[in-house]
């Protein structure tokens, strides 16, 4: 039996279209929901083309009542039957209960090599401080802002003529091939912990 994968973005949705490319072979998940904060993100789209059910909450028409957007994720997260939730460039940080509900099913991929350079900036952080390599991590979330237990990473080389976007152009090339991966194993290891009546 495949495991119910949701995938929440906020932009172009460049990681979740491999995620997505992913689970259409040989794969332990199935992609059930692709849920979007922007009304204006790309990745909206790209969801709908891949024959995926997507869904937009407008993070702005909630205001400061983050318990109500999540109320609202979460409703459209059980409908589906979602199992595992992937953020794949949801630019939001979710409150503790979010977190507490998916427990241990709910992964992030963040573009340095953690714990180094959590939150954003990542890549212009990490050559300004004269970092020699970064990378990109997949890992569980936890309430502590990209803290949780580290499920896999890749380092990529900084060279000495990168700027910020030549970095990001790397690191991201990595994080399709690194996410996909770590999550296919991730579901088989899931699988394996599952009780046998499931």
């Amino acid at each position: 039996m495949k495991t119910n994968v949701a995938i929440l973005i906020s932009g172009t949705g460049t990681n979740m279209v491999e995620l997505i490319k992913g689970m259409k072979e040989d794969h332990p998940g199935k992609p059930c929901v692709v849920v979007s904060s922007n009304p204006e993100a790309a990745g909206i789209t790209k969801a709908a083309n891949l024959d995926i059910k997507t869904y937009i909450v407008n993070k702005n028409n909630f205001g400061s009542d983050k318990r109500a957007f999540e109320e609202k994720l979460n409703e459209i997260l059980f409908r589906h039957e979602a199992e595992v939730i992937c953020l794949a460039g949801f630019m939001h940080i979710l409150s503790d209960d979010f977190v507490s509900l998916w427990n241990k099913n709910l992964l992030n991929i963040h573009p340095s090599l953690l714990p180094k350079f959590k939150g954003l900036n990542t890549h212009k952080r990490a050559i300004e401080a004269g970092e020699k390599e970064t990378g990109c991590t997949v890992h569980l979330v936890t309430p502590n802002l990209d803290d949780g237990p580290i499920l896999g990473q890749t380092r990529v080389p900084i060279l000495c003529d990168d700027t910020t976007e030549t970095l990001r152009k790397r690191v991201l090339d990595n994080e399709i091939i690194l996410y996909t991966n770590v999550l296919r194993e991730f579901l088989i290891e899931r699988i394996k912990m599952l009780p046998l009546n499931n």
